[in-house]
């Protein structure tokens, strides 16, 4: 009897070192797995420079600023050059024009998530909550005040209008109605030429050179230098272009550096 419990007790220990030792190299595994994890770069933070500008820079606002001052001066001499017009328009972009999407990218890029991906910008145009660029509601009411129609054309999707009017009416902005947000399915050239065939299009605003013609869209870096040089008299005139380091078709573009060696003192 006692050699058999013996036996059976010996079968036991044996069991228990064999389990503690399977657990113990599942268990440092996963360590290692977590540290490598761990240890992995995150390849969203290489976003955090341009985030912090766009986001916290003093000098970001003052380019805002300073984009909607000289967009109300190009208004007014707009106006006085029309003044017996009734059809005046101004055609304005949203995203990093009107308002500030900065905190989406944020979050994400701290959840080491590519928001150049664009799968999260659904969930933020229905449940998030953007701030206004320094000097949009101001040049806006302007605009307003003076019988000048607004079109606020946007790339947002159609599919969540009433949430991107809701949080447009938010923001206190004027004008703001199904006819005068025109979101993306049409392209913006055709919806620009929709608005061209009833009013007198005179002032444009966006951040990106495809939100003034179609001639930027889908072309190639190189052709967007040679387009901007060909474009020069619209730029502070009749286009107005605002900073945008967040995102863009320039993201990926390569990097000059100077060929000499690095020498540091």
């Amino acid at each position: 009897m006692n050699e058999t419990n013996n036996a059976t007790n010996a079968t036991t220990r044996a069991k228990g070192r064999l389990a503690w030792m399977v657990t113990a190299g599942l268990m440092l595994g996963i360590a290692s797995t977590s540290q490598a994890a761990a240890d992995e770069p995150c390849a969203p933070e290489a976003y955090a420079m341009a985030l912090r500008y766009q986001q916290q820079s003093a000098e970001i606002d003052a380019l805002q600023r300073q984009s909607y001052a000289l967009a109300t001066a190009r208004l007014q001499q707009k106006i006085a050059a029309h003044p017996d017009a009734d059809d005046l328009a101004i055609m304005t972009d949203l995203d990093e024009t009107v308002i500030d999407n900065s905190a989406l990218l944020v979050r994400d890029m701290q959840a080491c998530h590519d928001f150049t991906g664009w799968d999260t910008w659904k969930d933020w145009e229905r449940e998030g909550h953007p701030r206004l660029i320094p000097g949009a509601r101001k040049f806006l009411n302007y605009a307003d005040s003076r019988g000048v129609t607004i079109f606020y054309v946007s790339d947002r999707y159609e599919e969540n209008k009433a949430s991107t009017l809701a949080t447009l009416r938010s923001l206190h902005l004027p004008q703001v109605n199904d006819a005068q947000v025109r979101l993306l399915g049409p392209s913006k050239g055709e919806r620009r030429a929709a608005i061209e065939r009833d009013h007198e299009l005179v002032l444009q605003l966006g951040d990106s050179l495809a939100d003034f013609s179609s001639d930027f869209h889908h072309a190639s870096l190189k052709d967007q230098h040679r387009l901007v040089a060909e474009d020069d008299a619209h730029f502070g005139d009749d286009w107005i272009m605002f900073p945008n380091a967040s995102y863009g078709s320039w993201s990926d573009a390569d990097l000059e550096a100077w060929a000499a060696p690095l020498k540091s003192r």
